[in-house]
């Protein structure tokens, strides 16, 4: 990735990114050691450290409680990192339901979440996740007010179709890692993740029951972005 100059003069790369992350980390999140401490936990389980950034957390959180969600649906849990910012903003009384593939990371995730005070709050379910999302529909668990899709990229069109069917006129689904590096504009591509996002988009340009948009991140998870989705009907 080229470095460009910006119009201060200062050059624009990776490590600037997560400096800037760092400084308003620092400045705007409160301390915050049980965080900390489910940070830890994931690295000496020997997690990827792909969960989302502190910045990107506290986001999901007030999108969330601006949504006034009670009901949240996460694909993708990992070590809990995202379930616990996403749990964090719902209303009392609200569930979560996160599906997770990876048995040993589920058990990371339960841990961590109870550490945080948040086991009777969420539902950590393993398993694939096109197997669990139709039986949610079976039991009648939705619809979720805010659906989080953070999972394997190459089934992101699968997950949204769910997703919508699992949704009502007013809820929010966002999706995680839609930019890749850049490498989403390329249409030439034959990596499963790009082809997954460039499909969604196609799935987002043609579905008129939905407003749509997708933002650019930087910062110290690297070059990437959300897909926020508002269900229209």
């Amino acid at each position: 990735m080229s470095t460009e100059p910006s119009q201060s003069g200062i050059a624009v790369t990776k490590d600037l990114w997560t400096e800037v992350d760092q400084y308003f980390s620092e400045i705007l999140l409160p301390a915050d050691p049980i965080l900390d401490s489910v940070i830890e936990a994931c690295g000496k389980a020997g997690l990827p450290a792909i969960a989302v950034s502190p910045n990107q957390g506290k986001l999901l959180q007030l999108l969330v409680q601006l949504m006034d969600a009670r009901s949240i649906l996460e694909l993708g849990t990992l070590g809990g990192y995202s379930t616990i910012w996403l749990a964090r903003g719902m209303r009392p009384g609200g569930r979560l339901i996160t599906l997770e593939i990876d048995p040993k990371h589920a058990d990371v995730a339960r841990g961590n979440i109870a550490r945080a005070g948040l086991q009777s709050v969420v539902n950590v379910r393993v398993g694939n996740a096109l197997e669990i999302l139709p039986q949610l529909a079976v039991q009648r668990l939705g619809p979720f007010d805010l659906t989080f899709i953070d999972a394997d990229k190459q089934n992101i069109p699968a997950y949204f179709d769910w997703a919508m069917k699992l949704s009502r006129p007013g809820s929010l689904i966002i999706v995680d890692n839609v930019v890749r590096d850049g490498k989403v504009i390329d249409a030439r591509s034959r990596d499963a993740s790009v082809l997954g996002v460039r499909r969604l988009n196609e799935m987002l340009a043609a579905e008129k029951r939905v407003s749509a948009t997708a933002i650019q991140t930087v910062g110290s998870k690297g070059y990437d972005g959300f897909t926020v989705a508002l269900v229209l009907e």
